[in-house]
């Protein structure tokens, strides 16, 4: 019987494993691609390519961000004349009075924006992009949601690689105008910046499939139509729509060195609210689209395993709930039963998988430092605390995941918005869209938060050390999530 939890803990193990070396693969065609990144700007300024562009703006109940967000938009460097503005506003708040009299007055201004409004809200945002599509001038569309600020050059630079006509989406990298609002927004950006710079940019240079990330990147209206259009079936409709067009043979590039500032949500349940969308929509893309991409005869084997991986990355938070839960068990099957020693030393060979990770998010950070000792200083803090509360969110997306991947259907839930910067004196309590009620998921991270105190303990009774690093890390991450759940879910100021 006691054999089970281990094979069980030992697929878990693996699964983690064999991602990591997908990341390691990631890191080498990162640094390939940072030398087709300098060919690709080189020869981007060799041709002034200026189509028709419409914007579309999708907005649901964002009155604190809506103004900024269209005056960034209006103030865009590109000729008029071949620039739509769409504000789809879905509000049905006061939102819908204060984008409609911005949006009056940008027209008065002399440019070319049009507000549509749906009462049904029907496929959500896919449904909202689809029906703006339905009426663009612009062969091209640009996408940002309402809590980004693009740089005014955006289009500009975005819209070069569209020269070559097999090219159906540019997707640019994601900066944050409040990275260090907080130690949660500050451990988003960590995250993120690894995601867009090793992530993206490895597997654009290796030819593999990427994703449109919902948002800062430009479609070719063409591919949109051919890959089926926008789609309401999932979660991520913009991961969903990615995988169609390329399957039809649509390339994609990313462009590091286009950036484009965004709000992080500085609150716990608004992060949990995102990353609850992110990680079920992926799950649901998995039933969707991994059957069509393991079938293809048009893709190599590379980019196969890629896209496995890639579409079923959010199955590791699953291995770490099974290998965090299994940690205890183990520990006491380890120093009962002497006939499983061995299997105990050889699952020791998997400690690579951690500097394996930890080269990855190291080749995404020092590239944001001119100085490297003081990269590696911010570095040796912020990767164990981005490893502990990515563990304490575990349990919340791999309960997400697990929905998707059993078809239980969910609304799409907004990520709600704040209008915040690095002024850490600004106050977001008084928000409206705060959900201010205490979620059983976090009364389990509570629970969790004192389970693995006992597995501290237990290592002291056996005098057993070797889980004690993994046992305080899951201390510190399910006490960080569940402490900042139920705090900010009263704060008031």
């Amino acid at each position: 019987m006691e054999l089970i939890p281990i094979i069980i803990y030992g697929i878990a193990l693996l699964f983690i494993f064999c991602y990591s070396l997908i990341q390691i693969q990631l890191v080498v065609k990162y640094n390939r691609y940072k030398k087709l990144q300098k060919k690709r700007l080189g020869e981007s300024t060799a041709v002034n390519f200026e189509p028709k562009v419409t914007i579309q703006l999708p907005l649901f109940n964002e009155k604190y961000v809506t103004e900024r967000l269209i005056d960034c938009i209006a103030a865009l460097d590109y000729p008029k004349d071949k620039l739509e503005i769409q504000v789809l506003d879905d509000s049905t708040d006061e939102t819908q009075e204060i984008t409609k009299a911005k949006v009056k007055e940008i027209r008065k201004a002399g440019i070319d924006i049009v507000y549509l409004h749906r009462t049904d809200r029907a496929g959500y945002k896919a449904g909202a992009l689809a029906e703006g599509t339905k009426v663009a001038k612009g062969e091209f569309i640009a996408i940002f949601d309402a809590d980004f600020l693009p740089e005014k050059d955006f289009v500009k630079q975005m819209v070069q690689p569209f020269t070559n006509e097999k090219v159906g989406m540019v997707q640019s990298r994601w900066e944050h105008i409040n990275e260090r609002y907080s130690m949660l927004t500050k451990l988003q950006a960590f995250g993120l910046d690894a995601h867009f710079s090793v992530e993206q940019g490895g597997r654009n240079a290796g030819h593999h499939f990427i994703n449109f990330n919902g948002t800062a990147g430009i479609w070719r209206k063409a591919a949109i139509a051919d890959a089926g259009g926008w789609q309401s079936d999932t979660l991520t409709e913009d991961l969903d729509l990615s995988y169609r067009a390329q399957l039809k043979g649509w390339e994609f590039r990313f462009l590091e060195e286009v950036g484009a500032p965004a709000e992080l949500p500085a609150v716990m349940n608004a992060l949990k609210t995102q990353q609850f969308r992110w990680n079920k929509g992926a799950a649901e893309c998995v039933r969707k689209n991994l059957g069509a991409v393991l079938h293809s005869k048009d893709i190599d084997f590379g980019t196969k395993l890629n896209a496995i991986f890639h579409l079923t990355n959010s199955a590791v938070f699953i291995s770490i709930v099974i290998l965090a839960l299994l940690s205890i068990p183990i520990l006491s099957i380890k120093n009962t039963f002497e006939e499983y020693q061995v299997l105990f030393l050889l699952a020791s060979a998997f400690l690579v998988t951690l500097p394996i990770l930890a080269l990855f998010y190291w080749t995404s950070m020092s590239q944001s430092y001119a100085s490297k000792s003081k990269a590696f200083f911010h570095f040796i803090f912020l990767f164990p605390m981005f490893l502990a509360v990515s563990m304490g969110l575990s349990l919340h997306n791999a309960m997400a995941v697990l929905e998707g991947y059993l078809g239980k259907k969910s609304a799409f839930i907004r990520t709600p918005k704040f209008n915040l910067n690095n002024d850490k004196s600004k106050k977001w309590g008084t928000n409206v869209y705060l959900k201010r009620k205490i979620n059983p998921i976090t009364i389990l991270e509570v629970a969790l938060t004192l389970y693995f105190i006992g597995g501290i303990l237990l290592g002291f009774y056996y005098g057993d050390f070797g889980l004690m690093p993994f046992h305080a890390m899951l201390v510190l991450g399910f006490g960080y999530v569940s402490f900042y759940s139920i705090s900010h879910s009263f704060r008031t100021e």
